[in-house]
């Protein structure tokens, strides 16, 4: 089964792949389109600061990269916002806030969110769940946060699922046939975190065994090796 060439001497050292955030990169699905759809929009949009929503791995960083793309905007994580909330933030006229969750620096982000208003700039957090759904201290930012527009982005559909299993894979050089990509369908959670999480293992498991990733390998790796036949 055709897989990546390895040396007979490689070790699985467990490096770190880049996956492409390029537009051309993104997965369009019934699940994401009106997400992509906004961003794409973009300056036409209901207000100059917009919360993008979705579970782990859905794809909200790629859809940030391909808007900071398009926008000029600078990219800052949501837990350094104590160490970089400053005017230098907003330096473009745009700025994502990367993960914005319950324990965020409140002070901070409404100090920030006050800044942008002023200067006019154009926001886009990235959050899990949708700020209603928050429980915050300040009274203040939890209302100026509800009052922005949601987009979320839902749990994928199985064509979706199984194209971002492709796309990891390819990410990290590694070709896969048919065979592998139905059985993972039927043995991994229908999510983007989870469907991250088993290629990351298989390509782990497979250079630790000098082996190539293979629906057996995953059965091997998954405990479920009584179900399937060998490869």
């Amino acid at each position: 089964m055709p897989s990546r060439p390895t040396d007979p001497g490689q070790l699985a050292l467990g490096l770190e792949h880049a996956e492409s955030l390029s537009r051309d990169d993104f997965l369009r699905s019934p699940s994401n389109a009106a997400a992509l759809d906004t961003i794409e929009r973009w300056p036409d949009w209901p207000a100059r600061a917009l919360v993008l929503a979705g579970p782990e791995g859905a794809g909200k960083t790629h859809l940030a990269a391909i808007w900071a793309e398009r926008s000029g905007a600078r990219i800052l994580p949501a837990a350094t916002l104590g160490e970089a909330a400053g005017p230098q933030a907003l330096a473009t006229g745009a700025l994502v806030i990367e993960d914005v969750r319950p324990g965020v620096d409140e002070v901070a982000l409404f100090h920030l969110l006050n800044l942008a208003r002023d200067a006019g700039s154009h926001l886009l957090l990235t959050t899990l769940a949708p700020p209603a759904a928050w429980t915050l201290r300040l009274p203040d930012l939890h209302s100026r946060l509800r009052a922005m527009p949601v987009v979320q982005i839902a749990a994928p559909d199985e064509a979706l699922l199984r194209a971002v299993l492709v796309k990891l894979f390819a990410d990290r050089q590694l070709a896969v046939d048919e065979a592998l990509l139905t059985w993972l369908e039927r043995h991994i959670e229908r999510s983007f975190a989870a469907a991250r999480a088993v290629v990351v293992a298989l390509d782990q498991e497979g250079l630790r065994r000098k082996r190539p990733v293979t629906r057996a390998l995953a059965a091997a790796l998954l405990g479920r090796t009584g179900e399937d036949e060998p490869d």
